[in-house]
């Protein structure tokens, strides 16, 4: 894989999680499809170091896609979107283990 030439360095971004603007050699690549590898036409988000070390590394299967369903079939506001998603992760849950 080729890296840019400069690697980042002299461009800040900013913590996803915290919100704190570093210098990008002081963060790590966030990619919320769990793909970083394929890179092409792909965005990525950033955290900085520390909030990376203290957040779960473990794989998040479909997490993402039981997200943007649980925003989709939400009202609005955050009861109906918990509400959604609680449903959607049971019912993901239940076919997980009837497999």
């Amino acid at each position: 894989m080729w890296r840019s030439p400069d690697r980042g360095r002299g461009r800040e971004v900013t913590c996803i999680v915290c919100g704190e603007t570093v210098p990008r050699s002081k963060a790590r690549e966030y990619d919320k499809y769990g793909d970083r590898w394929d890179r092409r036409d792909k965005e990525f988000e950033y955290l900085c170091k520390p909030c990376d070390r203290d957040r779960c590394h473990q794989p998040r299967g479909d997490l993402e896609a039981i997200l943007a369903d649980a925003e989709a079939a939400a009202d609005g506001d955050a009861v109906s979107f918990l509400g959604a998603y609680l449903d959607l992760a049971e019912r993901r849950d239940e076919s997980v283990e009837e497999r």
